[in-house]
């Protein structure tokens, strides 16, 4: 470890930034600042407007999409200033996550502090965060068309992409600080391996639920009672199998509520299949945090939704996401040979 540990903290340094990235989409989302930003500009982008000329010409531009000809036709310069903050450190953000990714990996591979395998996993990360930053992108072009809200199939795909780098970077630092792995029971590392994909899965249907707004019906629990907003009755027409459950508030709702049941018996069929297992002091904090942080983030999701997504409680509920993530990464890791 000592050998790598500039490595590890930049690696550590990337997982903790992709954090703080996902925390302020989630207030971007929940603030609906993210079509405040209608032009791309990948370096000019990172000063924001700097006199009352540049924020009536940003502004003048947010105009001419249907977010604002839509919905908020209402504003004035100064509500439009509050959204425009949000998406715009969101932005300055991921441009940030990119130098601290790039200029390091460089200077690491020049001075050979990267062995061959570190090299390839490395190439992988700074894919998957070009890939990141493309799908904001596209995601936030679906919404200057024709409706004024992005596709939440665009923004599950940005979301779950975040999330994939961060457990990824964390598997990587993971190697470097435990270079040697304990045999284990294939079993429980398979075991662990389908809860991650179904944890994955949820994420997934989380995204749905932020895109689509489901968050705002059948407020109550364990009940699904009617609410404001209702799914797209074409869809059931059409579709009753398929697309309510893809495209459907209601539908969307329905599944992320009983996936949560599913992530939750998957943890504790974990926690029960090594309680009598010999394990490491590492394995042992791995399987006791995915406990405590899958029921403290159930408890999350069911607040939330009670009391009809307040600010706070909707990035807390992904703040939970993501650390019950990095910890069923790093259990993962202390069970794979």
């Amino acid at each position: 470890m000592k050998r790598n540990k500039y490595v590890i903290y930049w690696l550590l340094t990337g997982c903790a930034l992709i954090f703080i990235m996902v925390l302020v989409g989630g207030i971007t989302r929940l603030t609906h600042s993210g079509l405040s930003i209608s032009d791309y500009k990948l370096i000019q982008g990172t000063i924001p407007p700097m006199n009352e000329l540049e924020w009536q010409a940003a502004f003048d531009l947010y105009k001419q999409y249907p977010e604002y000809q839509k919905l908020n036709y209402h504003f004035d310069l100064e509500d439009f200033k509050q959204i425009y903050f949000w998406e715009w450190l969101h932005r300055v953000i991921g441009r940030f996550i990119g130098i601290v990714f790039i200029v390091p990996f460089l200077f690491f591979l020049w001075t050979k502090k990267l062995d061959r395998a570190t090299v390839k996993k490395c190439l992988l990360l700074l894919f998957l965060g070009a890939f990141q930053g493309f799908l904001g992108w596209y995601m936030v072009k679906s919404g200057l068309v024709d409706l004024p809200d992005v596709s939440h199939y665009r923004l599950a795909a940005h979301l779950t992409t975040a999330f994939i780098t961060f457990a990824y970077s964390l598997w990587v630092a993971l190697d470097l600080i435990f270079p040697t792995k304990k045999e284990v029971h294939t079993g429980i590392r398979n075991l662990i391996r389908v809860a991650l994909a179904v944890l994955l899965i949820q994420i997934v249907w989380g995204a749905f639920v932020a895109g689509l707004d489901a968050g705002f019906i059948h407020n109550d629990w364990p009940m699904m009672s009617e609410g404001k907003l209702m799914h797209e009755t074409v869809y059931i027409e059409q579709h009753p199998l398929l697309k309510n459950f893809i495209e459907g508030r209601s539908g969307v709702q329905f599944v992320h509520r009983y996936l949560a049941y599913i992530v939750v018996a998957f943890m504790l069929a974990i926690w029960y299949k090594t309680r009598k297992t010999g394990r490491t002091s590492w394995q042992e904090k791995g399987i006791q945090s995915i406990l405590i942080l899958v029921l403290l983030q159930f408890l999350l999701g069911v607040l939330t939704l009670i009391y009809a997504v307040p600010l706070w409680l909707g990035v807390a509920h992904q703040i939970g996401a993501f650390f019950l993530l990095a910890a069923t990464t790093f259990t993962l890791h202390r069970f794979t040979k």
